[in-house]
C-alpha cells in the first residue's frame, strides 16, 4: 500500500457528516437541549468555543455553538426556536437524523489560563459557549486556579441547566453567583442585572482571565464595569458568535470591517477588537 492511502483523508468542510440525536429535552419555554453523537462514532474533535453548522435535511443549515466539553462524550448543543431549521429541530426526538459540518472557529484560552484565575461571565443564553470551558475546566480542575461563575438571566423562567448550575453552586472549588433582571416569588436570590454580581467577585479580577458572552447590550456595560475595576483589555475574552452564518468565511454575513468572525473568532480577546467598535 502506498504511503498516501494509509494517510486518513482530509475532512472535506462543506460536507455534512450524518449524526444522530441521543437525547433531547425543554431547558426553558424556548431552548432545547440535545445531545448528538456523529454516526461514524468518532469524537466531534472540537474544542470549548468553536462552533458547528447543523443541517436539516430539505430545510437547510444554522451555526450553533457547541455546549459541552470536548472531555465529554458526544457533543451537546442547546437550540433557541427562532428560524426554519431550529423550529425543525425543535420538532424532533431522540433517534433524528442531522447534519453537522465542523467544528470551525477560534477556542477558548484553554492553555493560556493554565495556573491562572477565571471568572466566567455569562448573560442569558451566554451561558451555552461558556458551559463548554467551564466544565473543561472542572474535568481538568488541578491545572486552574479559583473558578468565579456569573450567571444573569432576564427572568426566572429563562433560567438555563438549573440543577447543573446548582451542582456548581454547592462545590467549594467555585464560587457562583447568580441574579435575574426581574423579580420573582420563586427567586430569594440577587435581583438586577448582571454587572451588579462584579462588585462581589472575590479575586483579583486585574490578574484573572475573564470570559464574556451575553447579548449585545450587556457588553457595553460589562466592558465599562471591567475598565472601572483596571481589567487589563488582553485579560478579558468576548465571544461573538451571534454574527457566525456559513462558518467558512463565504458568505460574507459576519464580517465586521476586516474581520470574518467565523474564521478568526467567534472568541476574541478584547485588545484585538480595540480597533473595531462595530464589533461590540
Amino acid at each position: 500500500m502506498c504511503d498516501c492511502c494509509s494517510v486518513e483523508k482530509e475532512k472535506d468542510i462543506y460536507l455534512p457528516e450524518p449524526a444522530s440525536i441521543n437525547a433531547c429535552r425543554m431547558l426553558n419555554g424556548t431552548e432545547m437541549y440535545m445531545h448528538i453523537g456523529l454516526d461514524s462514532g468518532k469524537p466531534l474533535g472540537h474544542a470549548p468555543g468553536q462552533f458547528v453548522e447543523v443541517s436539516v435535511a430539505g430545510i437547510g443549515e444554522a451555526p450553533l455553538t457547541v455546549a459541552s466539553s470536548p472531555t465529554q462524550s458526544g457533543f451537546e448543543l442547546v437550540v433557541r426556536n427562532v428560524g426554519r431549521v431550529s423550529g425543525a429541530m425543535h420538532g424532533m426526538t431522540a433517534g433524528h437524523k442531522l447534519g453537522i459540518r465542523g467544528p470551525f472557529g477560534s477556542i477558548y484560552p484553554v492553555d493560556e489560563m493554565k495556573g491562572r484565575d477565571l471568572v466566567f461571565i455569562c448573560g442569558g443564553i451566554g451561558l451555552v459557549p461558556q458551559r463548554a470551558f467551564i466544565n473543561y475546566v472542572l474535568d481538568n480542575r488541578s491545572d486552574y486556579g479559583e473558578v468565579v461563575i456569573l450567571q444573569g438571566t432576564k427572568c426566572y423562567a429563562d433560567r438555563l441547566f438549573c440543577d447543573e448550575v446548582a451542582e456548581w453552586c454547592a462545590r467549594d472549588d467555585v464560587q457562583l453567583l447568580e441574579t435575574i433582571d426581574l423579580p420573582d416569588k420563586q427567586w430569594d436570590g440577587n435581583v438586577g442585572v448582571v454587572t451588579t454580581l462584579i462588585p462581589k467577585i472575590g479575586v483579583d479580577l486585574k490578574k484573572a482571565g475573564v470570559l464574556v458572552c451575553g447579548p449585545p447590550i450587556m457588553y457595553k456595560f460589562v466592558l465599562m464595569s471591567l475598565m472601572e475595576q483596571q481589567v487589563p483589555m488582553d485579560h478579558v475574552f468576548l465571544n461573538l458568535e451571534r454574527r457566525m452564518k456559513c462558518g467558512v468565511g463565504k458568505c460574507g454575513h459576519c464580517q465586521i470591517n476586516g474581520l470574518y468572525v467565523c474564521q478568526s473568532g467567534p472568541v476574541y480577546r478584547y485588545s484585538d477588537l480595540a480597533g473595531v467598535p462595530e464589533a461590540i
